[in-house]
């Protein structure tokens, strides 16, 4: 049920960069909601196109989806972690990352044939 996803215009890092940087936000993710990892879906994208302030300089984008209701004390403790985990992975500065946080309604949310 929670999603993280990262989309990034850095070039492809090696696969236990990429592997290393999704276990740590998948774990992370679990612990800011409280929820078991066993949910957790993670991905990366990586060498998109993108800019920021008018530049191409390294950016990158998450998206972290969630049923239920992420208070602002969790998206703000959640934006902390999170930026500087893609600074010290990939090295995009925190002020070229944005995330976008969203709630999902159970019934918006599927998987194993039913909904939440």
């Amino acid at each position: 049920m929670p999603l993280i996803q990262v989309k990034t215009s850095v070039s492809q890092p090696e696969s236990n960069v990429i592997e290393s940087l999704l276990t740590t936000l998948s774990a992370k993710l679990a612990q800011h909601l409280g929820k078991p990892e066993s949910y957790v879906m993670t991905s990366f994208d990586s060498d998109i196109k993108m800019t920021f302030s008018g530049t191409f300089d390294p950016v990158c984008y998450l998206e972290v989806k969630s049923v239920g209701n992420m208070s602002p004390s969790q998206t703000k403790a959640m934006s902390d972690d999170f930026c500087q985990v893609i600074e010290d992975t990939l090295g995009v500065d925190k002020n070229r990352t944005y995330i976008e946080f969203a709630d999902a309604k159970g019934s918006m949310w599927g998987w194993n044939g039913k909904t939440f």
